[in-house]
């Protein structure tokens, strides 16, 4: 199991959840913040620092929200598992789901 970061991060990115993280697996692409899910260890210091709680444990994920689990694995089927995400920085592409979708309104 892991932890999946969805819609609300889209075009927010506020990467609280980067800094809480004690293992790096958050990765940021171009428009939202991946958890890899063989890097992450479960331990959730990420979602109650995430202002607009788009983290979820997977399966609490919403209903309406079940393609991000699909984002966030296969975000990582070309870049592999690098150990951190940090020290990637910006990678530039995201999931195609993510990529087809409109601009999100932001705070």
């Amino acid at each position: 199991m892991t932890y999946v970061i969805a819609l609300p991060c889209v075009d927010l990115k506020d990467r609280a959840c980067i800094d809480e993280c004690p293992v790096d697996c958050i990765y940021e692409g171009e428009r939202m913040l991946y958890i890899h899910p063989d890097e992450c260890v479960d331990c959730g210091a990420c979602e109650p620092v995430c202002p607009v709680e788009a983290i979820y444990y997977e399966d609490d994920l919403p209903a309406e929200w079940q393609d991000y689990y699909t984002a966030n694995v296969e975000f990582f089927e070309e870049i592999g598992a690098p150990g951190s995400g940090t020290a990637l920085g910006v990678i530039a592409h995201d999931h195609p789901i993510i990529a087809a979708l409109p601009p999100q309104e932001t705070v």
